[in-house]
């Protein structure tokens, strides 16, 4: 125990005078729990529209001014012919196309019904589906409007009608940071606890501490878990400064018990330090290890659930992300927070995560090559 408590006080000693590792570990975290969540915005908008408006009738004009004030796209300009408009699609100045046919208020007075034509550009995919969705509906409702202009509904009128009443669970505001917050709070945690534990080692090797270390009778367990514990704890002060900042800036409560919380993050960063620590055993550079960790950040972030649902990838995807850690704890952190889960509502991701945490650190220990 006394080894232990001397190479902890060793290890804390060399974080706190390293002051870019600090910032590390303190601002970086808190500036991006400040700033992301305010840029990584699922709605989109100021979609640029160009129009053609070959009839330039009262319903025409009033057609494009709901487009407009809708609040998703913005006007980028009137055009008289089609291939006026569609330089400005090829220039990437507009999104969408919308041509109003002439006799457009003529036809759906006397035949009632009217054909649009939206062209698209579908370079960016999210933002030309969700950009053709939203003037879809917003066409939709303003044919329903006129219709009960045009056609009011009899007195005695017997057609029956469905009425749809919505409720939404969890997030009744369909706020996007209280869904997005989570997420990014379990990437912080796992790009410190997991980049940190890699260089750690690593560090020791390039300095030549490391042959000092080698030479003395403690064993390699004792070794790891000196390294471990460190980032253990300031990983765990990074989620709760991260917690702080969920609830006085956005807002966001954990409706769930923290300490089911505290407890699943705990053994996490177990298992994410544990992983670090074991690419930092196989490299001899710091920048072997940040290239080796990038690789498997990329796959851990891109897969893990937060930009991406994992029940719309592909099954292989779909597996390799139950296997990709950072998307329980994302999965999990989401219950918790937003659905006030309990221990029993996590049982499988908590057994998967101490199976991992078990074998990465067993195997770090292993992998360590003690020499005397």
């Amino acid at each position: 125990m006394k080894t232990l408590i001397f190479l902890l006080r060793k290890e804390f000693k060399q974080i706190f005078r390293n002051k870019s590792i600090l910032a590390i570990i303190f601002m970086m975290p808190t500036v991006q729990c400040l700033i992301l969540p305010l840029a990584a915005d699922y709605e989109i908008k100021n979609i640029n529209l160009s129009v053609i408006d070959n009839d330039k009738s009262t319903y025409s004009s009033a057609l494009v001014n709901t487009v407009i004030a809708s609040g998703y796209f913005k006007l980028q300009g009137n055009f008289s012919t089609f291939s006026q408009a569609f330089k400005t699609l090829e220039s990437d100045q507009s999104d969408l196309i919308l041509e109003i046919p002439s006799g457009f208020e003529r036809n759906l007075i006397r035949e009632n019904k009217q054909t649009l034509f939206v062209a698209v550009n579908a370079i960016n995919g999210t933002k030309a589906n969700l950009g053709g969705m939203y003037i879809t509906n917003i066409i939709n409702n303003y044919n329903s409007k006129l219709l009960l202009q045009l056609i009011p509904p009899s007195r005695f009128n017997g057609a029956p009608t469905i009425e749809v009443a919505s409720s939404y669970w969890f997030n009744p505001l369909l706020n996007y940071k209280s869904f997005i917050v989570p997420g990014i709070l379990a990437l912080l945690v796992t790009m410190v606890g997991g980049f940190l534990a890699a260089l750690n080692i690593v560090k020791e090797k390039e300095i030549g501490t490391i042959e000092q270390i080698n030479v003395t009778p403690i064993s390699k367990g004792l070794f790891i878990l000196a390294k471990l514990i460190p980032f253990w704890i300031l990983a765990n002060i990074v989620f709760t400064i991260g917690l702080l900042i969920a609830r006085f800036v956005y807002g966001i409560v954990p409706v769930g018990n923290l300490g089911v919380l505290y407890a699943f993050v705990s053994l996490y960063l177990l298992a994410i330090l544990g992983f670090g620590l074991l690419i930092s055993s196989f490299c001899n550079t710091q920048q072997q290890a940040m290239l080796i960790m990038f690789f498997f950040m990329m796959i851990f972030i891109l897969m893990g659930g937060l930009f991406t649902p994992i029940e719309s990838m592909p099954h292989w995807a779909q597996t390799i992300a139950w296997i990709n850690p950072v998307s329980h704890l994302i999965s999990v952190m989401r219950m918790v927070i937003l659905k006030g889960s309990s221990f029993a509502d996590i049982i499988v991701h908590t057994i998967y995560i101490f199976v991992l945490a078990i074998v990465l650190n067993i195997w770090a220990v292993i992998s360590y090559k003690k020499t005397s």
